[in-house]
């Protein structure tokens, strides 16, 4: 490994990194279980082009305090595939990726779907192993619950952000809201948002932006996105740089694209008075501090966006059961889980005169520690915080 890859490595891990590769497809991927004193690593898989492992590391990180952080038992990881999710040899690619992992699948680790992977490809890896408990976010009619169907994640998002509201004084009725990424978590953030009073003046996909100060017509754009694709914003209407959504005039700004989108430049400059961490990893610590001092709320991405894990929690738990998971149950709980951590952190954060991100850290390190404590994984008198990686 390279030193930048060893570089990854601090007090609360990764426990092991696995590289893999098959010379037949010519299939790369990595493996990054970060922390499992908690419970069984478990977190997304990604297909990228431009994928590489610090950035694996840097979501399997991410992963571990999602899941302290909603107080469920299971560990940091994540998992990625560089590639072209388009390649038309994608499903002897995904099951060759499933292949090389089969020691660690699903007794470490457990499949899920990010950037790049559908429904039909967690069918894939649970053909491949023979295992429903190989994957989450399988197809309905496999008796898996279709996170990107439903929309869970995006839903959450939005939960958390009538939350965030509501904890700062902020009303969401007639809130304008502009959505950084339309895929799975954006479509369904808007569309519960719109449901819940607030108006969606912008979203943005890698084809461009759109933006109406009097409001966009959601279902339309929903439509069109299922037809279309990322060029649903150019069979709307008028098209601004993909990068608009992070400047339009908004109340609420939801970045629910990549990593890294809103820089020091964006945090100085924005007008929102609430951002709703839809995505992984936005931003970063002096953009958080700038965002903070400006008097602008953000709720953490591992806060905000953990309604997928909420609902992959329990289709786990139900994977070797003959009984399928009722989704309105799963609605139930995210919506009371993620309102409830929202509220908890803001509240911490203004109390401590932390950012959310720093609150929330404090919360989700304090339970992953104590669970090292008591597997004997560091010294019982250890104190100290330790560093994170974001």
């Amino acid at each position: 490994m390279t030193d930048s890859t060893f570089a990854l490595f601090d007090q609360w891990g990764p426990e092991k990194i696995v590289v893999v590769s098959d010379r037949k497809t010519g299939m790369r991927g990595v493996l990054v279980i970060d922390n499992t004193a908690r419970g069984t690593g478990k977190g997304g898989t990604r297909m990228s082009p431009s994928l590489t492992v610090q950035e694996v590391a840097r979501l399997a990180r991410t992963m571990t305090w999602k899941w302290a952080a909603v107080d469920l038992f299971h560990g940091g990881a994540k998992a990625g595939i560089l590639g072209d999710p388009a390649d038309p040899n994608k499903e002897a690619i995904l099951r060759a990726f499933a292949r090389t992992l089969s020691n660690e699948v699903p007794s470490e680790y457990v499949f899920g779907l990010d950037m790049g992977l559908t429904e039909e490809d967690a069918a894939i890896f649970l053909d491949e192993l023979g295992d429903r408990g190989a994957s989450t976010g399988l197809p309905r009619a496999l008796g898996g619950l279709p996170y990107d169907q439903l929309g869970v994640t995006g839903y959450g998002v939005a939960e958390a952000a009538e939350a965030a509201a509501q904890n700062r004084g902020i009303s969401l009725q007639g809130a304008r809201v502009s959505i950084q990424g339309f895929g799975a978590v954006g479509q369904a953030a808007a569309t519960r948002l719109s449901e819940l009073g607030a108006v969606v003046v912008a979203v943005s996909t890698a084809g461009g932006a759109v933006h109406d100060p009097n409001g966009l017509d959601i279902p339309k754009l929903v439509d069109l996105r299922a037809a279309t694709g990322d060029a649903c914003v150019r069979h709307y209407g008028a098209v601004l740089p993909a990068d608009a959504a992070l400047h339009v005039d908004a109340d609420v700004l939801i970045p629910a694209a990549r990593e890294d989108t809103i820089d020091d430049v964006v945090a100085a400059s924005t007008n929102a008075k609430l951002i709703v961490e839809g995505a992984n990893l936005p931003t970063s610590p002096t953009s958080r501090r700038i965002l903070h001092q400006r008097g602008i709320t953000v709720v953490p991405d591992f806060i905000a966006n953990a309604g997928g894990i909420v609902a992959a929690a329990h289709s786990m738990a139900a994977r070797y059961s003959p009984f399928v998971v009722d989704p309105e149950d799963i609605f139930t709980m995210i919506s009371a889980k993620l309102r409830a951590n929202t509220a908890a952190v803001l509240d911490e954060s203004r109390r401590a005169g932390l950012t959310p991100h720093e609150a929330a850290y404090g919360l989700a390190e304090q339970r992953v520690l104590e669970a090292m404590k008591l597997r004997l994984q560091v010294p019982r008198t250890a104190t100290e915080t330790i560093d994170v990686l974001v």
